[in-house]
């Protein structure tokens, strides 16, 4: 049987913008584990991490996957049969180790939250990677609690406009 293809962007190697190519002929993802879920990528986005993955200076973690992309929205294609939290249909964001510039990825059920109803595919996209960032810096690292100010150095960049 062959195996099923999808569309997604991958490199030519590391550098800017211009090493990005449209791939039309790429293998399209599976539930490997029990507690995975496949995603249809509808919207994607690019932060920082993703411009130094493409520089070649962000290595994807060990058994990710090598195309681009940290965060992702969309619905579940989907599920393990140990996935509790999630059914097909569901729309979800989801915070990946790589693989969000492709029409399909798979991710561990727990890397995934829901899409709050009020947000566009687009803008819940674009919630994972920066936005868990700064709450995780402001709730676990400098453990900010009401009433309490935080002086943001960075704050045009993805992080720093989300703290903000």
């Amino acid at each position: 049987m062959a195996a099923m293809m999808m569309r997604g962007i991958t490199l030519k190697g590391p550098g800017g913008p211009e090493m990005l190519v449209a791939s039309s002929a790429l293998p399209r993802p599976v539930v490997k584990t029990p507690t995975e879920i496949l995603i249809k990528v509808v919207a994607t986005a690019v932060n920082r991490a993703d411009t130094m993955q493409r520089k070649g200076m962000y290595p994807a973690p060990p058994g990710a996957s090598q195309l681009l992309g940290l965060e992702a929205a969309g619905v579940v294609e989907s599920v393990g049969e140990g996935v509790s939290k999630w059914k097909v249909g569901d729309k979800v964001m989801a915070l990946l180790g790589g693989g969000g510039y492709a029409q399909y990825v798979n991710v561990e059920q727990g890397h995934c939250m829901a899409m709050p109803d009020h947000l566009s595919c687009e803008e819940a996209a674009a919630i994972p990677e920066v936005f868990l960032t700064a709450w995780q810096a402001m709730r676990f690292q400098a453990n900010l609690q009401s009433g309490q100010t935080l002086l943001v150095h960075a704050g045009a960049s993805g992080v720093g406009t989300a703290a903000c």
